[in-house]
């Protein structure tokens, strides 16, 4: 059991050299070549890698940046993992981009500017607002190679 004193010693610790961060808050978002989307890898995977015009089937749970709305979720009581074709415009642009080159089990956060999602209309249906920023969290679940 800890005692006053150790305990005082931890708030005088953290008063000094600030509050413990995770990986996740240190990492950096990294950019894709030639887009405005940005991912940041919140759990390494392992394996297979998704390519262009492999059928990739994930966990998604996507939110709307501006409000903190969630719109869509997988993991939702009724829904099941989405299956799509990576790579070929089956997709929104940013999801599409910003899975390729994800490994089986890998766990990503992606945030699509309008541009990359919606467009500047949103999509309404959806809760997605005017030039929308979207922000997933998507995990790869299965990847069957082209």
């Amino acid at each position: 059991m800890a005692t006053l004193s150790s305990i005082l010693s931890l708030v005088v610790v953290l008063m000094v050299f600030g509050t413990v961060r995770s990986e996740d808050e240190d990492q950096a978002m990294q950019s894709i070549e030639g887009y405005k989307t940005t991912y940041k890898i919140l759990k390494e995977g392992d394996g297979q890698v998704v390519a262009k015009g492999d059928t990739v089937t994930v966990h998604a749970t996507g939110i709307v940046q501006q409000t903190g709305k969630k719109f869509w979720s997988t993991k939702d009581q009724g829904q099941s993992p989405f299956t799509y074709n990576a790579g070929v415009g089956k997709v929104i642009t940013g999801w599409d981009q910003g899975c390729l080159g994800m490994s089986l089990g890998e766990v990503r956060q992606i945030i699509i500017p309008a541009a990359e999602g919606y467009g500047e209309k949103g999509f309404p249906a959806w809760g997605i607002p005017e030039g929308g920023i979207l922000d997933f969290e998507i995990e790869i679940l299965k990847i069957l190679k082209k």
